[in-house]
């Protein structure tokens, strides 16, 4: 019997085609991921996998000067989350430099530090949140508990990306899983630019109904954790702490004129501002920051 690919010599690459065609077309098999590599991990969208973050860069909790309130009780919400007690997610808003994404990686070291179940923070991009509902399903049922983080979080114009997150938060046919806490760190308090909300005010069919339905988001954070622009005062206290924490040599008095003296030619008081500070302060003391 005469083969194929004698009698028919363009069946085989038109075959070949079919089945790498098949292949793209069928759903890719998800790996069960590794999560005993690390206790931080980053969430790649474009390859739908989480990747180890090996060291954290972050801060002691101790050294978060200027925000007790908000600290302590971001740091009871994470406790309760970690022993499988109900618990909020959370938005951490406010002024620029003043702790917000340090306060999230300190409590999620700070709560992992005293309990037996590690918690496992899962930094998430703003410019994947689309693929957050993915992320849910490869986490939902695990016997780990996850900490979601996005830091930077908002939405502009014609931004629809936002209607993924508020399903995942709360509204969703599921809700959110048992085992994942959301925490968003953001300058807005409602996520959205102001001009936006007041542009679908004058230009929709409904205003009050398009303005709720974006205002809403933040209502799906059970937390609201203002963060303010700090005083002289707390600005100082900052400095003071990290100066005692790494022992770096300097009287009172000479740190305290170069330290307003360095926030003056900023224009601006926070506790950005007061890291650099100590940065370039140590630096010229030739001590490390270890």
């Amino acid at each position: 019997m005469p083969q194929q690919n004698q009698d028919n010599p363009d069946l085989l690459p038109l075959l070949t085609r079919i089945a790498d065609a098949l292949d793209r077309m069928a759903p890719e098999t998800q790996k069960a991921p590794r999560l005993d590599q690390a206790e931080a991990f980053s969430w790649d969208a474009s390859t739908n996998q989480l990747v180890p973050v090996p060291k954290v860069a972050r801060v002691d909790l101790l050294l978060l000067q200027g925000i007790a309130q908000v600290r302590d009780i971001l740091i009871e919400n994470t406790r309760r989350f970690a022993q499988g007690l109900p618990a909020n997610n959370a938005l951490l808003w406010g002024a620029r430099g003043m702790g917000k994404s340090s306060l999230v990686k300190a409590a999620h070291a700070h709560i992992n530090a005293q309990s037996e179940q590690s918690l496992l923070l899962v930094e998430i991009h703003r410019e994947d949140i689309e693929s957050l509902p993915h992320l849910m399903n490869i986490i939902r049922g695990r016997a780990e508990r996850f900490i979601i983080f996005c830091d930077d979080l908002s939405f502009d114009q014609d931004d629809t990306t936002y209607k993924s997150l508020k399903a995942v938060l709360d509204g969703g046919i599921e809700g959110r899983p048992a085992n994942v806490i959301f925490y968003a760190t953001s300058n807005r308090r409602h996520l959205m630019p102001r001009d936006m909300i007041d542009n679908e005010q004058s230009t929709g069919i409904n205003p009050s109904e398009a303005i709720q339905e974006k205002v809403s988001l933040s209502d799906r954070f059970g937390l609201w954790l203002g963060f303010h622009n700090c005083s002289q005062d707390e600005y100082l206290a900052m400095i003071e702490g990290y100066v005692a924490h790494f022992e770096l040599p300097i009287e009172t008095n000479d740190l305290h004129a170069r330290a307003i003296e360095w926030t003056a030619t900023r224009g601006a008081r926070s506790g950005r501002v007061a890291w650099q500070f100590v940065q370039d302060l140590a630096g010229e003391l030739g001590k490390p920051l270890d």
